[in-house]
């Protein structure tokens, strides 16, 4: 199968081969590479070549897309998420504008708790087809890679069942998948009194059912005050190593925690939400290969204070975002309405925030070998765009969904 895109206004995020492999950081962030007036072929959903109209070369094609007056980039990849859940959470959105905060619906056995238990209650195939109706939903709004985390299960039968409907997702869904292994996510409260015996029960039971069946790429830990401390997180990410499980955690979300420490000496791929960091943090990661993952969504939803990104941008870091789809702290998948929060709420450009869900997207998946950029032999995982005349209507025209056509 063959397709030519023509007549593309703006081809953005190419790139050269030499590239692939690293994230974008600090002033590199700032530029989204285009061509004008262009065309792109694709061959077996693949990108077989691309140029400027004034060079497009004699070729034969199944489809013809007249792209006039529209935009193509690479699709957005979202590496945080956590779609798999059985139940929405809007009673405790109720709670926080009555007062509550998240620290004290947790106490009172909402939060994680609470999707915990009506996820255990609930089919595995009615979880599968609630989940894939919301990825299908963000596809829609230009998702073409995604990371789900498990964690909802707090328990074995639990965190199988959500690792099992994540592989459906990915063999269902014709976009590339990401499974974390999160069941350190809270504790349960049959071990609340007896916290080392359910870290025990995740390295002696979990992990090693998880990693003979192959159902994730990487472990995970809510790295936070409250919930599992930096020994306990240690702990953990090592064992997970042990299966070949890489580390991605939660850090600094709450508390200043240590957790951007602890996920850098623990060489994770990235350490996710950050909301409470300084100089110290920003000096670690910067002498590191660990990339910081910033959620705004969640800063938004739950009316916290935002992450730095300006700061470690000018530091030179290699920032991304993320949605953080999840029940609770951040009922979106929406990454359109994501760049709008990385321009106005943490001083962004468009360009900046582009390349954050793009190149450091799929950096922060492992996956920027495949998708990211535009160049020849990637797939062709792309954006075709409403009419515009250039990226920064995407975070502009905040609401409305940019997506005229997707391509996986």
């Amino acid at each position: 199968m063959r397709t030519l895109l023509c007549n593309i206004d703006r081809l953005y995020g190419i790139s050269t081969p030499n590239k692939s492999g690293k994230p974008l950081a600090g002033k590199d962030m700032a530029t989204v590479p285009f061509l004008s007036h262009a065309w792109l072929i694709i061959e077996n959903k693949r990108i077989h070549s691309f140029g400027v109209m004034a060079q497009l070369p004699e070729t034969s094609s199944d489809e013809v897309v007249d792209c006039g007056g529209r935009l193509v980039l690479p699709a957005w990849c979202d590496s945080h998420t956590h779609i798999v859940f059985a139940a929405r959470r809007n009673g405790e959105f109720v709670d926080r504008i009555n007062g509550l905060s998240y620290e004290e619906i947790a106490r009172r056995g909402g939060g994680i708790l609470n999707s915990a238990a009506k996820l255990n209650a609930m089919d595995e195939s009615a979880l599968f087809d609630q989940s894939l109706a919301r990825l299908h939903q963000v596809m829609q709004q230009g998702t073409g890679a995604i990371e789900i985390k498990s964690g909802y299960g707090l328990c074995l039968e639990g965190e199988l069942k959500m690792l099992r409907v994540i592989r459906r997702l990915k063999e269902e869904s014709g976009i590339a998948v990401k499974a974390s292994f999160l069941a350190a996510h809270a504790y349960p409260v049959a071990y609340r009194e007896n916290k080392p015996a359910y870290v025990e029960h995740i390295i002696d039971e979990m992990l090693p059912i998880v990693a003979r069946e192959g159902l994730a790429d990487y472990m995970d830990v809510f790295c936070e005050q409250g919930f599992f401390g930096t020994a306990e997180t240690e702990r953990l990410l090592e064992a997970g190593w042990k299966y070949g499980l890489k580390p991605k955690i939660h850090a600094n979300q709450l508390y200043n925690s240590g957790g951007v420490q602890m996920g850098i000496k623990c060489n994770a791929v990235s350490v996710d939400h950050l909301e409470c960091v300084g100089d110290a943090e920003i000096d670690a990661l910067r002498d590191s290969s660990t990339i910081p993952t910033l959620l705004p969504g969640a800063a938004f939803f739950l009316g916290m204070h935002y992450q730095p990104a300006r700061k470690m941008i000018d530091a030179g870091l290699p920032v991304c975002l993320a949605s953080d789809y999840n029940p609770g702290s951040c009922p979106s998948g929406n990454i359109p309405l994501l760049l709008t929060l990385g321009c106005t709420q943490l001083r962004m450009t468009p360009e900046e925030v582009v390349n954050s869900v793009t190149v450091n997207g799929a950096a922060a998946m492992e996956l920027l070998s495949e998708m990211g950029t535009i160049e020849v032999g990637k797939k062709a995982s792309l954006i075709l765009t409403q009419p515009m005349d250039d990226l920064s209507v995407i975070p502009y025209d905040y609401g409305n969904n940019p997506v005229a056509r997707m391509f996986h």
